[in-house]
């Protein structure tokens, strides 16, 4: 059985998504769900879905405590689902290319520190794109530099909204995300 920790900063949809996609799968669990901030939503989801989940501040990010944990529940891949941090390089090492992050947008535009969320949705907007999408990446120690295993795009129509096009973003994240996973984890990469 692969184990997997799923790491969030907000409401978790995406966590929820992968836990039930995973729920009963004969080869890959989701054992732990990590959260830096206390007042995030997938908390209240982790609780639902009843798998453990733990806080944890910069000081124990950096420090290697959050390592520690993964290790002792023996975490084969570790997925980020709306995760903000830069991860640090000792976590990247121990996990090499066994960290997956998902982006919403076609990198390598619209990504690196800061560009998340509707930050990225009102920029590409705001320059007038025909298109976007999802990016699936490995993690490395920069923001969204890591090699990318995934891609699918959509049109956006004139007129459409920074909302309009995050759903657009959402409805392919559902799709894909858990699904790439999967073949990651079975096949590698």
């Amino acid at each position: 059985m692969k184990r997997l920790a799923l790491f969030a900063s907000g409401s978790g949809t995406n966590v929820e998504n992968i836990a039930r996609y995973f729920d009963g799968h004969a080869e890959i669990s989701v054992e732990l769900i990590l959260c830096n901030n206390p007042s995030a939503g997938v908390i209240e989801r982790a609780n639902r879905l009843g798998i453990p989940l733990r806080l944890f501040d910069q000081q124990q990010f950096r420090s290697g405590e959050v390592l520690s944990w993964l290790q002792e529940a023996r975490i084969d891949w570790v997925i980020l689902a709306g995760f903000l941090w830069l991860v640090p390089k000792e976590l990247v090492e121990a996990f090499p290319n066994r960290i997956l992050n998902i982006h919403p947008a076609l990198l390598p535009s619209y990504g690196g520190k800061g560009m998340y969320g509707d930050r990225v949705h009102e920029a590409v907007v705001a320059a007038n794109e025909t298109q976007s999408g999802i990016t699936i990446h490995l993690v490395n120690e920069h923001y969204d530099e890591g090699n990318i295993v995934f891609q699918a795009s959509f049109p956006i129509e004139p007129g459409d909204t920074a909302a309009e096009v995050a759903y657009k973003c959402h409805e392919l994240e559902y799709k894909h995300y858990p699904a790439v996973i999967e073949e990651a984890v079975l096949k590698g990469i």
